[in-house]
């Protein structure tokens, strides 16, 4: 893969503001509660992951007209749509990619669209779409907080003080105007007002950049409005199922809509933000408690979830024809709530969730050149492009998968006070700092899904002591863990195997992981069964041939209770991986019923032709036996 010459370089100039930009910790900011991990100072990614961020970097973040999404705000014509969301969204994505990939042309488009935003805002502060009369309806607040993390992640990237006053100016504006209407931000909005209510993400950055005790005071009560009748109560309700915290509205989209998934999840990133500022222990709990809720209850075998963009309890009922199945905007949104509870606490349940939905849900919303992406992906059926909306040349779900895709990179080795915790598996180099400020390279070289096996070598000047954590993924049952060829006891799927010892240039810890192929049942008598590989979730596509992809099938086991699967090598139709596995079909005759061979491959490929060409499936169905 090709590479900016300049990255590694870039890379290490823009460290600071990076480390701001994912934990909003940066030098001189007081915090009540602090991350356990800070990003990698950079990465430089290898492999399938790297071909896919290239993909989606050239082909979605630079392949936008920005200018087209900032011209609503010369407008200013809107009374209902959510045009103002756009330009935020790919803003902040494209920070991120920036940050991964330091490419002058790509700070060039941020620099001119940074300023052309800026140069909306009109004199009482206000930036967006809406008119005089229509302002605070809708989705004007929430187009408005996308503004206010745009600019707060080019003021993190360049220091730059006009974005952060222009930030400021629009945070003045949308609370001098709830206050001259005498109106609740709760009330306000759709959704009982998570998506006008969701500004508090952006507020509490304000204020740790600022320390202007308005914007603290203005966070803490947009919470007390939450737990208010007229409010969502995200703490009092968080005990409660997503799905079942208010009655099924008549209006599906309306103020009554107490289950949106993405503008819920989008709330409870600013509780985190409020909780690092305060650290008041409800507002964690309230966060980890809703993360259980929705991770049992919600969350598919592919790592996503919603219907009609809601929580529906949809994990019973997901080997069914859902209507209009897992939003990419709550993928990309699940991913990023993780990354907060990754970041905040160091565990690997999060670290685990984030590799389910990254490697399935998200890998298969992206169109393979990365220029598009799946408003809603079933699990069975076909994979289709989503609509325009608003006009605007895009819809939500194409401006968000970029905001899940690029969390990755400077996630996947990450920084903690003992030194260093490895929580995804992609080769590439990672160059981070040792706690007595070394600089070290960990050097990962696996194909992984693909393969079990990875490596990690260390690349450092001097020796010294600190600790290395390997995530041991909870579905790994068997994995070896060496260093220098020596074995690693005490190895736990589900938690991170922590290494502390004397470090020395050359070191190489080698991981085996478990890739057995494993069944999992749904349905009343487990008639529908799945196939995992790893983190892969496996499907039937009618592209690779054999029986209908609907007909029964009844997979044969080993002694075990897995199932063999063997590599087929099919690299046409942009599969990526796919295996031959043994099943009976139901022949319905009697007689012999001699084992037949069919194809398989990983989700992120299947069906994934943006076209009615391809039929998939990923719960396939058995045939029920009486005598079993």
């Amino acid at each position: 893969m090709a590479y900016f010459a300049h990255t590694h370089h870039l890379q290490r100039i823009y460290t600071l503001a990076l480390l701001m930009t994912f934990s909003m910790i940066c030098l001189g900011q007081k915090q009540a509660v602090h991350d356990q991990l800070k990003p990698a100072v950079s990465a430089k990614l290898q492999g399938f992951i790297d071909q896919k961020l290239e993909n989606a970097y050239l082909n979605r973040i630079l392949a936008q007209d920005a200018d087209r999404l900032i011209e609503p705000f010369n407008n200013r014509t809107e009374t209902r749509y959510w045009q103002s969301e756009f330009w935020g969204k790919w803003f902040t994505s494209a920070v991120l990619a920036y940050h991964y990939r330091p490419d002058p042309k790509l700070k060039a488009v941020l620099d001119h669209s940074v300023a052309r935003l800026m140069a909306t805002q009109t004199p009482d502060g206000y930036i967006g779409n809406y008119t005089q009369a229509s302002r605070l309806d809708q989705w004007d607040i929430w187009g408005r907080k996308y503004c206010m993390l745009g600019l707060i992640a080019y003021y993190d990237l360049t220091k730059d003080a006009k974005s952060l006053q222009a930030a400021k100016k629009l945070a003045d504006n949308l609370m001098q105007e709830l206050k001259d209407r005498h109106v609740l931000i709760v009330k306000k909005g759709n959704h009982r007002g998570m998506a006008a209510s969701s500004v508090l993400e952006p507020l509490c950055l304000l204020y740790s950049r600022t320390k202007d005790p308005r914007y603290l005071e203005f966070a803490e009560e947009i919470v007390s409005q939450w737990e208010s009748e007229n409010g969502p109560q995200l703490i009092k309700k968080s005990g409660i199922d997503v799905a079942r915290r208010f009655p099924k509205p008549k209006n599906w989209f309306g103020w009554e809509q107490g289950q949106k998934a993405y503008e819920m999840m989008s709330c409870y990133e600013g509780l985190l933000e409020l909780y690092r500022l305060t650290g008041k222990p409800e507002y964690k709990t309230a966060v980890e408690n809703t993360w259980s809720s929705i991770k049992e209850t919600e969350i598919n075998i592919v790592g996503s979830g919603s219907s009609v963009e809601s929580w529906f309890g949809g994990n019973d009922l997901q080997a069914l024809p859902v209507n209009h199945y897992q939003e990419t905007c709550v993928t990309a949104t699940w991913i990023k709530l993780n990354q907060q509870l990754l970041r905040l606490t160091a565990a690997a349940k999060y670290a685990d969730a984030i590799e389910q939905t990254f490697y399935n849900a998200l890998l298969g919303a992206m169109k393979p050149d990365g220029s598009d992406w799946a408003k809603y992906s079933a699990l069975s059926g076909h994979r289709l492009e989503g609509g325009e909306q608003c006009g605007m040349g895009l819809n939500c779900c194409v401006a968000s998968g970029p905001r899940g895709l690029f969390t990755l990179p400077l996630t996947a080795v990450m920084g903690n006070t003992k030194g260093f915790q490895v929580n995804f598996f992609v080769p590439g180099t990672y160059q981070l700092s040792t706690p007595k400020g070394q600089s070290v390279a960990i050097i990962q070289e696996t194909s992984y899904p693909t393969s079990g096996q990875v490596t990690f070598k260390i690349n450092m000047k001097k020796t010294e002591p600190f600790s290395i954590s390997i995530r041991i993924p909870a579905w790994s049952a068997q994995t070896n863990l060496k260093v220098n060829g020596k074995p690693v006891p005490s190895v736990t799927p589900g938690q991170y195997a922590e290494i502390t010892r004397i470090w020395t240039n050359g070191d190489v810890i080698s991981l085996d992981l478990d890739m057995r192929g494993r069944m999992v049942y749904t349905g009343a008598h487990s008639e529908n069964f799945a196939i995992l590989r790893g983190p892969i979730v496996l499907a039937r596509d009618m592209r690779l041939g054999g029986p209908n992809v609907d007909d029964a099938l009844t997979p044969i086991l080993n002694k075990e209770g897995f199932i063999d699967l063997q590599p087929a090598g099919i690299k046409t139709n942009n599969f990526w991986m796919n295996f031959n596995a043994d099943f009976k079909i139901e022949s319905h005759k009697e007689g012999p019923n001699d084992p037949i061979s069919v194809l398989l491959c990983d989700y992120a490929s299947a069906g994934n032709t943006n076209s009615e060409a391809s039929r998939f499936r990923v719960w396939l169905p058995q045939s029920i036996d009486p005598r079993k």
